[in-house]
């Protein structure tokens, strides 16, 4: 790897040369911007305003603008000569847990490299002192025209160091949560920790860049002269109005996906049971339904079990003797009648059980 900067940590009156390398690197693809017309590439060219002609970077130099619009230069060779110690210097300023860093200051990653042989020995003993004291180095270093913060800690058998903003850089997160008092129930709480915990874990190493392989994909195809591919139609998620409603969808969801993918099981996470809410507007129409419905199916239960007595009474009427037909003439409408006050009371028994057990579900 190429060093973009060379100097030395100071650690105390230890001096350790180093070089300063990247940690990381960008995959994204890049385009170039060209004359939609005819496909001409569009290049930016520096030209010097007094003279009106283009000049090369050998010519370019910098300077600072003073209020008045003045152009004040600036040599390399006067920042060389700043008179802070961080000019060409690492210098270590304390040592403190990883956890008192905030994670918003932290940007750009580097690797530090021992330069040469004499700089192995402090440079391990740096390495391993970090080891020991789960402790991370706060230092400061210039770099590209200014003074940067800093943070060392070790990454296997190296030593990384984070830039740090400033903490003035940092900017206070006032007006962004939700303002007004927001409250959060129980059960809402206990469906998210559920939805957590069927997400579970991931390795990182398994993620990749799918933006960056599908435009590969399409540069691909177009340039052999074939039709890129499709984006899938993904179907537009419906409006959720009921947060609860959400959470145990997602839940289901995520049970579904883990499911398939064979990496997960229904005891990574359990969805406890939720009291019914109480809704007057969607608890009417199902009760009223019910109990039409089950009114129906009673009266058709009493009719069935009304039929047997129906024909006993005919039977009995066919008797030849004429106070046996009298006698069968009476328990005929008697048989009638006790089969309509058991058809009635059936129906209704059957029809408060029905709409009684559909309100405790």
């Amino acid at each position: 790897m190429r060093s973009i900067w060379n100097g030395a940590i100071s650690f105390g009156l230890v001096s350790i040369p180093i070089k300063l390398v990247n940690a990381t690197e960008s995959h994204a693809v890049s385009f170039r911007q060209i004359h939609t017309e005819d496909g001409g590439r569009i290049r930016y060219r520096k030209v010097c305003e007094l003279e009106d002609r283009e000049v090369t970077q050998a010519e370019i130099g910098k300077a600072y603008e003073d209020a008045d619009g003045a152009m004040i230069p600036i040599t390399d060779e006067d920042l060389s000569q700043l008179p802070i110690p961080t000019a060409r210097t690492i210098e270590i300023v304390a040592f403190v847990p990883e956890d008192r860093i905030d994670p918003l200051q932290m940007g750009s990653a580097y690797y530090l490299a021992a330069s040469g042989a004499p700089a192995a020995k402090p440079y391990t003993l740096l390495r391993e002192a970090l080891k020991r004291s789960n402790r991370v180095a706060i230092a400061k270093f210039a770099l590209r025209g200014r003074e940067r913060l800093g943070m060392l800690r070790v990454v296997g058998d190296a030593i990384a160091m984070h830039g740090l903003l400033w903490p003035d850089e940092v900017r206070a997160p006032e007006g962004v949560a939700p303002e007004g008092g927001v409250t959060v129930r129980d059960q809402e709480l206990d469906l998210a920790d559920a939805l957590m915990d069927t997400l579970g874990e991931i390795d990182l190493d398994d993620l990749h860049d799918e933006y960056r392989e599908a435009v590969e994909e399409v540069v691909a195809a177009k340039a052999a002269g074939e039709r890129p591919p499709e984006s899938r139609e993904e179907a537009a998620p419906g409006k959720v109005l009921d947060l609860m409603a959400a959470l145990e969808s997602s839940v289901r969801a995520a049970r579904e996906s883990r499911g398939s993918e064979g990496g997960g099981t229904d005891e990574e996470a359990e969805v406890r049971s939720l009291p019914q809410r109480k809704t007057a507007s969607r608890r009417t129409p199902k009760e009223t339904g019910g109990k039409k419905s089950t009114s129906t199916a009673a009266k058709k239960t009493a009719a069935k079990k009304a039929e047997p007595k129906k024909s006993t009474a005919k039977s009995g009427a066919s008797t030849p003797a004429k106070k046996t037909a009298a006698k069968g003439t009476a328990k005929k409408a008697a048989g009638r009648s006790t089969a309509k006050e058991s058809a009635r009371s059936t129906g209704r028994s059957t029809a408060k059980k029905t709409a009684s057990r559909r309100r405790s579900a």
